[in-house]
């Protein structure tokens, strides 16, 4: 499979640094490199970048679970356990807890890498994300989900769409 285009698939996280490793319906994980750029004052990551990877990470999967249809988060919990410094390596990774027909549950865990031994992580942050997946995709959107589906096996065309929306 092709390496994950982030800049592609979300230029916010490209411009933090972000990197997909792996995009799927049931799987998506990636890496961070703390830089200046996504730390606060402190040099260590802001809280509201592991938010907006969460959150990133899991309406992409929410969006493919659903067949393409329309996601939209609705609330975001996020824990953090510890701090990662300039200089540190991030890993996230983002599965389903529950896909059901209007909503979804995503768990993200974010994890600080040993550089002496990159097996060994330390979690540093642990979210919950709920998404609505049952919205009308506007008329002028409907091609949204083509950049995720080539990372689908058999995606093909989108599922019918349910009836669209002028927003």
């Amino acid at each position: 499979m092709t390496k994950p285009d982030t800049a592609e698939l979300d230029p916010v996280m490209h411009a933090m640094g972000f990197e997909l490793d792996t995009v799927s319906p049931s799987l998506l994980a990636g890496r961070l490199p703390v830089t200046t750029r996504c730390c606060q004052p402190f040099r260590v990551l802001h809280g509201g970048v592991s938010a907006m990877v969460s959150e990133g990470l899991a309406s992409m999967g929410a969006h493919m679970a659903s067949g393409f249809r329309r996601v939209a988060g609705v609330h975001l919990s996020i824990n953090h356990f510890r701090s990662a410094a300039v200089g540190d390596l991030v890993h996230a990774r983002a599965v389903p807890v529950h896909i059901g027909r209007s909503t979804q549950v995503w768990e993200v865990k974010l994890w600080k890498v040993d550089p002496e031994s990159p097996e060994k992580k330390t979690r540093i942050a642990e979210s919950r994300v709920t998404l609505l997946c049952n919205l009308p995709v506007p008329e002028n959107l409907h091609n949204a989900g083509d950049k995720l589906k080539k990372y689908v096996p058999d995606a093909g065309p989108a599922a019918p769409a349910p009836p669209t929306s002028k927003l």
